[in-house]
């Protein structure tokens, strides 16, 4: 059965997200869009994963917990994970690959980390938006340690697009599924016509603002998604 989804949202702990992402927001407004499935992709961090999870019980919506990790070379990766103990992991190893910057709210933006209920827990003291010393080369093995997958983000957008950043995709590592922001415009270009046939492209908001949620318009089969079947067991 294929179920509507969103796989790239950012909640308040992304500083340039709107204080008002909060998780059960995030949840209420997905579920009035119609959405059945959505993933928390925060910048290089997965701590309000679990509150966005948590906020979703009772709900028909599945979260998958993720996160946009910025690689080395300044390249946005989505990341997701099977589990919220895998993605909490990985959220704190890359955390630890972030240069230690301090986040100067006034500047860049809060970083909340809020449990189910909106209660703010903490800031996240180091800026989340500055690359991780992981090359892009290393992250789909490194996802797959955490039993997780991962794919470029927004390939068609010049800031931290792989497609603007490289000059084209790499033969290594090999990507299975590419996320574009705007399809009908890239694919408008016949030199960009081949990457449907080679590739399973993913459509998601990079909501920022609980207006930019996606409603429900595209569709993935959970079968095609075996690492994440944990999330998907009784759909």
């Amino acid at each position: 059965m294929s179920l509507y989804y969103d796989l790239h949202i950012h909640t308040c702990l992304s500083p340039c997200a709107d204080d008002d992402m909060t998780p059960p927001n995030l949840v209420n407004m997905a579920v009035l869009a119609g959405l059945e499935v959505i993933a928390v992709t925060d910048h290089n961090s997965t701590r309000n994963a679990g509150a966005v999870m948590e906020a979703a019980r009772g709900t028909p919506l599945v979260v998958v917990p993720g996160m946009e990790v910025s690689t080395a070379e300044e390249i946005h990766v989505i990341c997701l994970f099977p589990g919220l103990e895998a993605a909490r992991e990985a959220g704190r190893e890359i955390e630890s690959l972030l240069p230690p910057v301090p986040n100067r709210p006034n500047i860049f933006g809060s970083q909340l980390v809020m449990d189910a209920g909106e209660r703010v827990l903490e800031e996240a003291p180091t800026l989340l938006l500055n690359a991780a010393a992981l090359s892009i080369d290393r992250m789909p093995d490194w996802a797959a340690s955490y039993g997780g997958i991962c794919y470029p983000a927004h390939i068609d957008r010049p800031s931290g697009g792989i497609l603007a950043v490289l000059g084209g995709l790499p033969e290594v590592p090999v990507f299975r599924r590419l996320e574009v922001a705007r399809p009908r415009e890239f694919f408008a270009d016949p030199a960009h016509a081949p990457l449907r046939e080679s590739h399973e492209i993913i459509v998601s908001s990079d909501a920022h603002r609980l207006r930019d949620i996606a409603d429900a318009r595209r569709r993935l089969e959970p079968a095609d998604w075996p690492e994440l079947s944990p999330l998907f067991a009784g759909r």
